[in-house]
């Protein structure tokens, strides 16, 4: 009897890709970079053949969201929030005249404090905290349609003292259409190789047990990004001991996309620019049943007894 089990992996993450990685990446360096090996669906480990298919889109985004972040303090609430109205009130006036959507969300509003002495008679000092004001911290989300008009975006907010590029989202009207394109593509090429499978063993999988797992992996931009120091230090060769002060070397970051390498599919291949990246794979595990096993019954005897017998 065929037995065919259809069980779904899906591998979720936030569907949120930056062309420019923005501060936010300078904290996780190195700590998210994938590779082709890193996405791989599983099912149980009791299986004697395994044929997977895997494929990988790349996809040109056609909007963007920048997300840059405000600080303001003030000696009381109403100037914190006064003086972050005055930034931001002309920044919004002139993104709307340029047709950018945007939104504010609010972070934080706390009290700051500093430390206050107090000196008492025949004892140790005493310090206490006393407010001295208020932080203010906003987060301006700014919709763009072009990648390139982020200079001209830089260029406005910082005339208002905004500097803090936090990250820059990626976004793809085409994403559902590519993934449809990507999975047809990606099953025509996992059929061609059971069929090559059952070629070269001789025999059909048909009667044979089966379990299938699929599933999607998104990957960011901004997960994507390696650091490293571009410098030559010089020689000491030749020169009197001493102290070594070294200066401060540059590090910066390079976009790494997956590797177009060990895929069945690839579409869209050649990366100019940072780009949305999808994973899909279906992988297929079959186990044949033992033929040369007998089929054993019990017998109930007229006795009583149970017996074994061999069924044809």
């Amino acid at each position: 009897m065929k037995h065919l089990f259809f069980s779904v992996a899906l591998v979720s993450t936030i569907l949120g890709f930056g062309q420019v990685s923005g501060n936010f990446n300078y904290s996780n360096r190195g700590q998210n970079n994938l590779n082709n090996n890193d996405f791989s669906v599983d099912f149980p480990t009791n299986y004697e053949m395994v044929i997977s298919a895997k494929g990988l889109a790349n996809i040109k985004a056609d909007a963007f969201v920048a997300i840059f972040s405000v600080v303001q303090v003030g000696k009381s609430a109403e100037e914190a929030t006064s003086l972050m109205s005055q930034r931001l009130s002309p920044v919004l006036s002139a993104l709307k005249a340029k047709n950018m959507e945007a939104f504010v969300d609010m972070i934080s509003f706390v009290p700051m404090y500093e430390y206050e002495t107090e000196k008492k008679v025949f004892s140790k000092r005493t310090y206490n905290e006393v407010p001295i004001g208020f932080e203010l911290k906003q987060n301006l989300h700014i919709k763009i349609n072009e990648a390139s008009r982020l200079n001209e975006l830089i260029t406005l907010l910082a005339n208002n003292e905004i500097y803090d590029l936090v990250r820059m989202d990626y976004y793809s009207s085409q994403l559902e259409t590519v993934k449809k394109e990507l999975k047809d593509k990606v099953k025509s090429a996992f059929a061609e190789k059971q069929k090559a499978y059952e070629t070269t063993l001789g025999e059909s999988f048909a009667s044979a047990e089966k379990k299938v797992v699929d599933g999607f992996l998104y990957i960011s931009p901004t997960e994507q990004y390696s650091s490293y120091e571009a410098y030559s230090s010089a020689s000491l060769q030749g020169k009197r001991a001493g102290n070594v002060v070294q200066a401060n070397k540059s590090t910066t970051q390079y976009y790494r996309p997956i590797a177009n390498r060990d895929f069945d599919v690839v579409l869209n291949p050649i990366i100019v620019e940072p780009m949305i990246q999808v994973v899909y794979e279906i992988k297929m595990s079959v186990n044949h049943p033992d033929k040369n096993k007998a089929k054993e019954a019990l017998l109930l005897t007229p006795a009583g007894e149970l017996k074994k017998i061999n069924l044809p």
